[in-house]
């Protein structure tokens, strides 16, 4: 049987727990046998993004040790995953440790589509929701289709949304328009951080949606803030809380 190891983001763990724990709960459901290193801590992805890459390290010789015993890692996060997958051997590689856990790192919905291949879900989730493509995810972890290239269309976000019983998707027009969080960038620039973030909800709301659904819980957070001081009609859910529906 193969062994996961779930890795639960920070923001994940501090605001959005109930995301962490719909993950754990659908990968028990699918029979995968699923641990949570306790010990575990940041992956560094806002260090570096900040500048400070070299403090980084010393957090991903500990994350690949703990993780190192698994078959697979996996977390509700498209950018956290990506930060690992994509940066992790090159940081590591002046230290001369073998980065173990770059390979074999997953967001949620990648794992269940790519390597589980699942056909089926238990839950039912009777709503209208718009389904937001996050950056990382388009473009580094490849969920969906980069719409600025020749290639066919695709989403395992809404394939496996697809697998709900009674749900309805959309998508909104510029469908993977950034929302303008980016990290560091909503900080740095927060005045353009909003306003694309507005531009993203209207695109959003224009589909008769009642709720946006992601699997960045940082994109979601973003536009969630925004919705909540303009009083906008919308709300907010995690796209694994959707798939794991009455577990």
């Amino acid at each position: 049987m193969m062994k996961v190891g779930l890795f639960i983001p920070c923001y994940v763990n501090a605001i959005y727990p109930e995301v962490g724990v719909a993950t754990y709960k659908l990968l028990c459901s699918l029979g995968i046998e699923t641990d949570y290193p306790i010990n575990q801590t940041c992956c560094g992805q806002p260090m570096a993004n900040a500048g400070f890459e070299r403090d980084t390290v010393s957090l991903a010789e500990h994350f690949d040790e703990i993780f190192a015993q698994y078959d697979y890692v996996v977390a509700p996060s498209a950018s956290c995953v990506a930060f690992v997958k994509e940066n992790y051997p090159r940081l590591l590689k002046p230290s001369e440790h073998l980065c173990l856990t770059s390979g074999k790192i997953y967001d949620i919905c990648e794992f269940l589509h790519d390597i589980l291949k699942v056909a089926q879900l238990p839950g039912k989730f009777p709503h209208k929701v718009s389904v937001h493509n996050s950056c990382h995810g388009v473009r580094e972890l490849h969920l969906s289709s980069a719409s600025e290239l020749t290639v066919p269309r695709y989403s395992k976000l809404k394939n496996l949304l697809s697998l709900v019983e009674g749900i309805e998707v959309f998508e909104p027009q510029k469908v993977d328009e950034c929302c303008g969080f980016g990290g560091m960038f909503s900080i740095e620039e927060p005045a353009v951080s909003v306003c694309m973030g507005q531009d993203k909800l209207k695109n959003h709301i224009a589909t008769g949606a009642e709720y946006i659904t992601g699997a960045d819980s940082s994109c979601l957070m973003h536009l969630q803030g925004i919705v909540q001081r303009e009083k906008l009609p919308i709300q907010f859910i995690h796209i694994v809380q959707i798939l794991a529906a009455g577990l």
